[in-house]
């Protein structure tokens, strides 16, 4: 069964999306439904919970269907890549933020009376690793092991963006923009380092600075910053509902971040060319 690509690749997303909402559900059944400091603390907890345990599925698949160690999740690398992926994360956001204030959409109104700084943690914690580990890890990695970097990078990339879909506020534009934002981006980061943590640190930097600092909507849900802010102006500068990802702002910047990565990429010999294998090792 191993390997075969396609089958590996079902079989990573399944088992990896199963447990990803297997830990939301627990979570929801776990933490109290009336807010305050219990249930922050609970859901920051169980969000710890849900990024020690998709590591060590993750690990075990790795293991188990391709009868190797998970290096790509190498604690030795972890500390510097997830260092510079969330200060990466959180300056594209800032750049994102500050373009916005620049051309009048955004106003800073000063410091929020009432920030969910745990909340937007947990959200960000369970949604970088979760997402990464069933996109960059079990999409990515093995697409590109079967067909290379560019197919990777479309097809990890496009489902991605339809994986948002359903979010509150998505439309079909969002979903455009947070494939070629996120989706690309991140994939690219992958292929630079050949490590998960890249990623994982600039998703959860970009997620907590977007809404932990600034309350904006992070793909659609509300969030609560340590930065309170008016944001007014046509949709496709603001993102609207769905919040700054859906802006055409956010599109251009990290998209120029990720032509810059991508030519790193290549020139280090790390993008790998078009093939067609449905056997992998």
């Amino acid at each position: 069964m191993g390997h075969w690509g396609i089958l590996r690749l079902v079989v990573f997303f399944a088992v990896l999306m199963a447990a990803y909402i297997g830990f939301q559900v627990a979570r929801s059944m776990i933490v109290p439904h009336q807010p305050g400091p219990v249930h922050d603390l609970l859901t920051l907890a169980c969000a710890a919970g849900l990024a020690l345990g998709m590591l060590a599925i993750y690990a075990l698949l790795v293991r188990g269907l391709e009868a190797r160690p998970a290096t790509e999740l190498r604690l030795g690398s972890a500390a510097p890549n997830l260092i510079g992926g969330v200060a990466v994360g959180a300056g594209l956001f800032v750049a994102v933020y500050a373009v916005l204030v620049a051309i009048g959409v955004v106003r800073i109104q000063g410091l929020a009376a009432q920030p969910g700084v745990p909340l937007a943690l947990a959200m960000a914690l369970s949604s970088a690793v979760g997402e990464e580990l069933l996109m960059r890890g079990g999409m990515f990695r093995i697409v590109e092991d079967m067909a290379g970097t560019l197919v990777a990078i479309l097809v990890s990339a496009g489902l991605f963006g339809l994986l948002h879909a359903a979010n509150p506020g998505a439309t079909v534009v969002s979903s455009i923009a947070i494939a070629l934002e996120a989706g690309v981006l991140l994939g690219i980061a992958y292929a630079l380092t050949r490590s998960l943590w890249l990623p994982i640190g600039l998703h959860f930097g970009w997620n907590f600075t977007e809404g932990g600092v600034f309350g904006a909507a992070v793909s659609g849900g509300k969030s609560h910053g340590l930065v309170s802010a008016s944001v007014t102006g046509p949709d496709l500068l603001t993102g609207g509902a769905f919040g700054p990802e859906a802006s055409v702002v956010a599109v251009a910047l990290s998209l120029a971040l990720s032509g810059a990565i991508g030519v790193l990429v290549m020139r280090r010999g790390q993008w790998r060319p078009l093939t067609f294998r449905l056997r992998l090792p």
